[in-house]
């Protein structure tokens, strides 16, 4: 390798860096060819902005132990490098922001001193604070203190079986409130172990039993298969979660992206009989809802979706037109089933999210609050993309520990909390 060559490879990554380090900040919302890169880039950078400089720097150092700086091309890149260290930093400080953010969140829908509710069993487990030495290995989610059970079917039909996983404090806690995550993947791929794990190893570290479980994918099998095998999922956690230490009478769901909207979906439809075909009579109702950077609604409504959502719906989910059966869009958007009984509401969305705008979840907040009885907490989340939570970070973190000071607040409203033993 000649010398020029080596300052020019090392411009080039710079470059590339600096790229990484704006997308993180202003991704790419337009055109759609670059959404879906743009995410990535912008997910990846914007969660782990020091891991960034700790690649960067380490680059750096090979290529000026290798003579980068022998020519003015490799001055440049280390400043470019520098900038962009800069900027990841500035990256690092909005993430921590989540905190500010999230308990706002909760101190409008609950109050000031809504902390004073939370029964001390659960106070002294829903106080914020990171632990640092967790997040240096991002994608490692295993917890001492949690146990997994894989793979127990909750339905079966011919050859169709469908699974969930448990998660549970190895202590074996009984009377445990229950969490139901929801995965996403746009309805059409993804599968239980892919996502929610940062929050259900939380949660059950501090003794819940979580529980998430996978459903059938379109287009293979079209909408409402979705929604029916969460709410056949529902009906399995009311029946069983005893068995594995938990309360069934205290059910939140949760989930992500195309989950988030399953879950809200879920939660706001309790009485739909005509979706729990040959279970009509089981409870499907939820005492909570967080959903995730949800998709709520189907038909485009104040134009606030991507164009392609809708030919993609029409095509892989939904296999009908909108302009001819419009009213079954409606039905599966939960911005149509807002409902005044509606049980209390997490709602948390990245301000950044190149796949779902933001602004969707805000007009749902919006309809839900005009209407619902119960609180309804909204987390924008500054510098968040689609799909932030999946693995462990600094933002991850924060709005995990405001999830579960939401759902002890509700617990404590329901008079839950104080029955969980260990």
């Amino acid at each position: 390798m000649t010398m020029p060559t080596v300052p020019v490879l090392y411009l080039v990554a710079a470059i590339v860096g600096v790229l990484f380090t704006i997308n993180g900040f202003r991704p790419a919302h337009r055109p759609s060819l670059f959404t879906v890169p743009s995410f990535f880039a912008g997910w990846l950078t914007s969660e782990l902005p020091i891991h960034h400089i700790v690649w960067q720097a380490i680059a750096s150092g090979v290529f000026i132990a290798l003579g980068a700086l022998s020519s003015a091309a490799g001055w440049i890149a280390l400043g470019l490098t520098l900038v962009s260290w800069v900027g990841l930093v500035a990256l690092a400080r909005q993430a921590s922001r989540a905190d500010d953010v999230s308990e706002r969140a909760l101190v409008d829908a609950f109050g000031p001193d809504y902390r004073a509710a939370i029964p001390p069993e659960l106070a002294a487990s829903a106080q914020p604070g990171v632990d640092w030495r967790r997040l240096v290995l991002p994608f490692s989610m295993k917890d001492p203190d949690v146990e997994v059970e894989r793979d127990i079917v909750f339905h079966r039909d011919g050859r169709l079986k469908l699974k969930l996983d448990v998660y549970r404090n190895r202590s074996h806690p009984t009377g445990a409130p229950v969490l139901l995550y929801i995965h996403g993947g746009a309805w059409v791929l993804g599968d239980k172990r892919e996502q929610g794990v940062p929050m259900m190893t939380y949660l059950a570290a501090h003794g819940w039993l979580c529980i998430t479980a996978n459903y059938r994918l379109a287009p293979r099998a079209p909408f409402p298969a979705q929604i029916i095998d969460v709410k056949r999922a529902i009906a399995w956690v009311k029946e069983h979660a005893s068995d594995y230490g938990g309360d069934p009478s205290f059910i939140a769901i949760s989930g992500g992206s195309a989950g988030g909207h399953l879950s809200a979906l879920a939660a706001l439809t309790p009485d739909e009989t005509e979706w729990q075909p040959g279970f009509e009579s089981a409870d499907t109702s939820v005492q909570a809802a967080v959903p995730f950077y949800g998709v709520y609604d189907f038909t485009n409504r104040e134009g606030l979706g991507h164009a392609g959502m809708r030919r993609f719906l029409e095509r892989s989910v939904m296999k009908r037109k909108l302009k001819k059966d419009r009213a079954a869009f409606e039905a599966a958007s939960p911005m149509y089933r807002v409902r005044s009984d509606a049980p209390p509401f997490f709602v948390v969305h990245g301000h950044n999210d190149t796949l779902v705008p933001v602004k969707q979840a805000r007009l749902f907040v919006k309809l839900l609050r005009e209407v619902a009885n119960e609180p309804v907490a909204y987390a924008e989340i500054p510098g968040a993309q689609h799909a932030f939570e999946i693995f462990k970070s600094v933002r991850t973190a924060h709005v995990v520990q405001a999830a579960e000071r939401f759902l002890a607040v509700v617990l404590a409203r329901a008079g839950v909390g104080e029955e969980v033993s260990q």
